[in-house]
């Protein structure tokens, strides 16, 4: 069976949260739940650190303005970190070309955490931050979900995947004037600042 819809899986997944889709991969392996899990997810040390970064991400994805630092941050991480486990999931199978499934996972990962990093620039414009808190439950939630999912149904949830993935970027394409708008206010105020800090300084 080819390994392709796994990858495009754990690609999306890896968009949204790249050290969860490790750490879940890794615990299949490790407890021999999957055969498809390549050794190296499975070595401690990738756990560790993997866990590590996940309850960093689980704290920072929640707090207003931080979780689009963070998302700026990891807008090579996921990507890579999609690519990469994509090759490690075609070298496990043998039946893909590291090199597509790298591909693919990498571009599918960029596309997801470019729908993420983008509603969160929306949901950011919103003065309360219950909307932060529920959205990243959500999608740690999701991304657990459906790489469960994906580890016995792979097909099923690569298609579940793509679903999300589109109607993500859909949604992206309407929200990006409210993302404009948040810009324009947050460099207006910027100015405004900068100005009455000239006029309130001393003469000279």
């Amino acid at each position: 069976m080819s390994v392709l819809p796994l990858v495009f899986t754990s690609g999306w997944a890896s968009g949204v949260n790249a050290y969860a889709v490790v750490l879940l991969l890794g615990v299949f392996g490790a407890t021999g739940l999957s055969d498809d899990v390549p050794d190296t997810l499975q070595r401690p040390e990738v756990l560790i650190v993997a866990g590590v970064l996940f309850l960093c991400e689980a704290v920072a994805d929640k707090i207003p303005y931080v979780d689009s630092a963070w998302d700026s941050v990891h807008t090579v991480v996921r990507p890579v970190a999609g690519a990469w486990v994509g090759a490690l999931l075609a070298g496990q199978s043998g039946s893909l070309n590291d090199v597509v499934a790298g591909l693919v996972g990498g571009s599918t990962a960029l596309a997801s955490h470019t729908v993420k990093a983008g509603t969160r620039m929306a949901v950011n414009t919103s003065p309360e931050p219950f909307s932060n808190i529920v959205l990243s439950l959500a999608e740690d939630l999701g991304v657990a979900g459906i790489v469960t999912f994906a580890m016995f149904h792979p097909e099923a949830a690569a298609t579940i995947a793509g679903v999300l993935l589109l109607a993500g970027l859909l949604m992206l394409y309407f929200l990006i004037s409210r993302i404009r708008r948040f810009r324009r206010r947050r460099a207006q105020r910027r100015e405004e600042k900068r100005l009455a800090a000239r006029t309130g300084g001393p003469p000279g």
